[in-house]
């Protein structure tokens, strides 16, 4: 029990202090009465509840690290609780969270465990994923909720500003529509589990399930946990006829259905590369230009987003 009874070292008997004690008619022996002096600070403020900041289209793998870290466990353990979790996902899930740790600010208090804060989330996800507007839009779209998700975290990795969100969604389903490959930079990244800004033509012959390059229809979950915005826009893509969109300079993302239009867009953007004037800035969320040591020679049709080596992503 706390005692709020100031240490020895701050009790102090003054000259003033005696003459009020016996003024009051105190019992003053010698000098063994002492006042305590009114302290001038105020009360501490009780410390805020730690949180867990889960940031917008960071993938599975970092917040396993950022619960790890939060929580002070030895790297590797959330992830290795992921099979008694119990976590509540769709069934075309199969078991893997991608798309569904919903990326919000979660509180951490002493009982907090991984498997706690990632059912939090996935519990915040099914809230907000299944509410009937995001159902109702899926649905209209000939898409159910988890393919919804799997578009929406790749708006999330690709767009370069929340106002670009509903044409890059737009791109997706104008893709898919008309069969064509995604061919995104974003998917190569992630079968490649790596960061980056630079996407080759070796990276595009990767095999794998998330080569969107080589496969087509959208990869086989989510890329990335996307928030809200993302999922409008995949819900409500904006109007078009977009087939190419790339990044030019940052703050100028071009979208377009001519390839003629898109190319001599890739062209300009490999100049502001290359251009000592110019340098490159880093596209949000491994948006990848191109390589320096490939000149501008885009993939076989068209593909050439904000890189020479994707076509709509």
């Amino acid at each position: 029990m706390q005692m709020n009874t100031p240490p020895r070292s701050t009790i102090r008997l003054t000259r003033r202090g005696r003459l009020v004690l016996i003024a009051t008619g105190a019992v003053v022996a010698g000098t063994a009465v002492a006042v305590p002096l009114l302290s001038l600070e105020s009360p501490k403020e009780k410390p805020k509840p730690a949180t867990l900041v889960i940031p917008e289209g960071w993938r599975a793998s970092q917040v396993y690290e950022a619960v790890d870290k939060a929580l002070a466990l030895p790297p590797g353990t959330t992830r290795n609780v992921l099979p008694k979790a119990g976590l509540k996902l769709p069934n075309a899930a199969e078991g893997n969270p991608e798309g569904y740790l919903f990326p919000a600010t979660y509180p951490l208090d002493k009982k907090a465990t991984p498997q706690t804060l990632l059912s939090y989330m996935v519990a915040t996800a099914n809230k907000k994923f299944n509410a009937p507007p995001t159902a109702a839009g899926a649905q209209r779209n000939a898409m159910n909720v988890y393919q919804t998700v799997t578009i929406a975290s790749l708006v999330q990795a690709e767009a370069a500003t929340k106002a670009d969100m509903g044409k890059v969604a737009r791109v997706v389903f104008n893709r898919l529509e008309r069969g064509m490959p995604l061919q995104m930079d974003s998917t190569i990244n992630y079968a490649l589990n790596r960061f980056t800004l630079k996407t080759t033509e070796t990276d595009t012959r990767v095999e794998s399930p998330y080569n969107s390059y080589q496969r087509m229809g959208l990869p086989p979950t989510p890329i990335d946990n996307p928030g809200e915005e993302a999922m409008r826009a995949a819900i409500s893509p904006t109007p078009g006829d977009w087939l190419y969109f790339v990044t030019v300079k940052p703050g100028d993302t071009r979208f377009t259905a001519s390839y003629a239009e898109h190319q001599r867009n890739v062209a300009e953007f490999n100049r502001n590369q290359q251009s000592p004037a110019s340098p490159a800035s880093p596209h949000p969320r491994g948006q990848s230009p191109a390589s320096p040591a490939s000149p501008a020679s885009p993939h076989p049709r068209g593909q050439s987003p904000r890189s020479q080596s994707a076509a709509a992503g």
